[in-house]
């Protein structure tokens, strides 16, 4: 009887150790073995110099750093691809004086994901993001740096949930 107690243990942890399922606390489900994520050209209306490859930069590393999967230049399990398609600032509040009081920079990404091994998990949307910062500031230094910063974390974390986890 004892015997039989370790051998349904020891079961137990050969099917759990067997399986391809990961669970992680980001609710990614399954990880690939391999990504790929290739350079997102900036086609918005208004360019601003570098964001292309700050976006294309903060998606690897993201999901290099939330799953086990490998990043490679071709032939990639998943395909990440699209282009940076909105970049405006416009004013959002206005003071008594008729004056803004906040601006809104809007960020906009097309994304095209393509699954290689199941393509009904395909899928070809826009995520869009913003940072509101105040009127009498520009946008450079440290108030871009913030920006940049909040709005790519926050659409590369909508990207890889969309993609990767159940959510």
């Amino acid at each position: 009887m004892k015997h039989l107690k370790y051998i349904g243990i020891l079961l137990i942890c050969i099917t759990l150790v067997g399986c391809k399922v990961k669970y992680s606390f980001t609710g990614i489900t399954e990880t690939p073995e391999t990504f790929q994520v290739n350079f997102f050209q900036n086609n918005a209306d208004l360019v601003e110099p570098g964001l292309d490859r700050e976006f294309t930069d903060a998606l690897q590393v993201l999901i290099l750093n939330q799953t086990s999967a490998q990043l490679v230049n071709s032939g990639g399990e998943v395909i990440y691809e699209g282009e940076i398609v909105e970049y405006r600032i416009a004013p959002m509040t206005a003071t008594a004086e008729n004056k803004a009081a906040q601006n809104r920079l809007t960020i906009g990404v097309r994304v095209r994901y393509i699954n290689t091994k199941d393509e009904e998990k395909d899928f070809e949307r826009v995520f869009s993001f913003f940072y509101d910062y105040p009127a009498n500031a520009q946008l450079t230094g440290s108030v871009k740096d913030t920006a940049f910063e909040e709005i790519l974390e926050r659409l590369t974390q909508d990207i890889l949930n969309a993609s990767l986890a159940d959510w």
